[in-house]
């Protein structure tokens, strides 16, 4: 090599070196890409015999299979769990709605006028409502329950009580006839007796008495809490649909 005399202008003298910029990491990944197929290739021409296979390999093969089947047995049972739980959903629904029929509330008749409320009358406690309709027009219990009395009751006349699931009753009195007896279950909506004139009465209607717990209560604001306003003769079409499919 010729050495440069010290005379000689140094070319390179006051340049900035540039450094070598980095490699690409997308052109690495390309690079080592091409690299892989490239021995994916020549692995291939150069296949093992099947006796000389490393059972080492076999052996996590089949376990990758047996994970498989793992996996899809897993997804089979998660598939008839959820069609169980949709089963179990709808009878729940079913029960529901079952149990919403117990609970709707009705008008007693499909045409009536209302003649007199609660409250004292000739210095007696008049303890329900009447409803004043032809003779021999069917009513309906207004509430689900089970009948504990079906007779003649002397002023109530022949009369019929109805008790529900919480204890609470509903007397009809002064009918005509009654058309149910005792220990039958009854349902909102069904016909139970006929409009009457029996008993101590002044006339031909249906008179209709609500006992909480024992105690004689106001028919009128306990209904509306229930959706039924006697006074204006309205009924929820809701549970007289409920009552009706029930």
């Amino acid at each position: 090599m010729r050495q440069r005399l010290s005379s000689e202008p140094d070319r390179y003298r006051g340049r900035r070196r540039v450094p070598t910029p980095p490699r690409s990491r997308y052109a690495i990944a390309v690079t080592a890409a091409f690299a892989g197929a490239g021995v994916v290739a020549l692995g291939a021409s150069n296949m093992p015999d099947a006796k000389t296979v490393d059972p080492q390999a076999l052996q996590g093969l089949g376990g990758n299979q047996v994970a498989a089947e793992a996996l899809a047995e897993r997804d089979a049972d998660t598939d008839a769990a959820s069609r169980s739980n949709s089963r179990e959903s709808a009878a729940k629904t079913k029960v529901s709605a079952e149990e919403a029929a117990r609970d709707v509330w009705l008008l007693p008749l499909d045409d009536y006028t209302f003649t007199s409320g609660y409250g004292m009358r000739w210095e007696k406690l008049h303890a329900g409502i009447d409803l004043a309709a032809p003779e021999g027009m069917p009513y309906k219990a207004i509430h689900a329950g089970k009948v504990t009395q079906a007779g003649y009751f002397g002023a109530y006349g022949y009369a019929i009580t109805v008790e529900d699931d919480k204890g609470n009753e509903v007397i009809y009195a002064h009918s005509r006839r009654v058309l149910v007896k005792k220990g039958d279950t009854v349902k909102a909506g069904q016909v139970i007796g006929q409009v009457g004139n029996t008993g101590a009465s002044y006339g031909t209607h249906l008179h209709i008495e609500i006992h909480v717990k024992g105690t004689p209560t106001d028919p009128i604001p306990y209904l509306r809490q229930r959706g039924v306003d006697v006074k204006l003769q309205v009924e929820s079409v809701y549970a007289a649909g409920l009552a009706a499919a029930s």
